[in-house]
């Protein structure tokens, strides 16, 4: 199967966009709360939750901690969206390597 049949017909939402429209009306924060609550500027926030800036390990661990969902889940939604990119705009084409034949594996 190409990898263009396995991508997800829409492209992933970014991290920021649960923050936005999820984490923040329902813990009736702003952007400023939660940025002071996680130790890190408006701006930095602001910037991810508006689909700006890419989520860091280092954000991805305070949102983990914050949040009690651990930092492997904020890992996980950027890299389904970076790898959607990746893959539907990547001009690489490789072809699929077999084994040949009566070779040792």
């Amino acid at each position: 199967m190409s990898a263009e049949r396995e991508l997800p017909r829409f492209r992933p939402p970014h991290p920021g966009e649960y923050i936005r429209d999820d984490i923040l009306p329902s813990l009736e924060m702003t952007i400023t709360d939660l940025a002071e609550h996680l130790g890190v500027s408006r701006a930095s926030l602001s910037e991810l939750v508006n689909g700006n800036r890419s989520l860091s390990i280092e954000m991805a661990q305070r949102l983990g901690q914050a949040f009690g969902n651990g930092t492997r889940f904020w890992v996980q939604l950027q890299m389904q969206r970076d790898i959607w990119d990746a893959e539907k705009n990547s001009g690489i084409k490789i072809k699929l390597l077999r084994q040949r034949s009566g070779k040792a594996a």
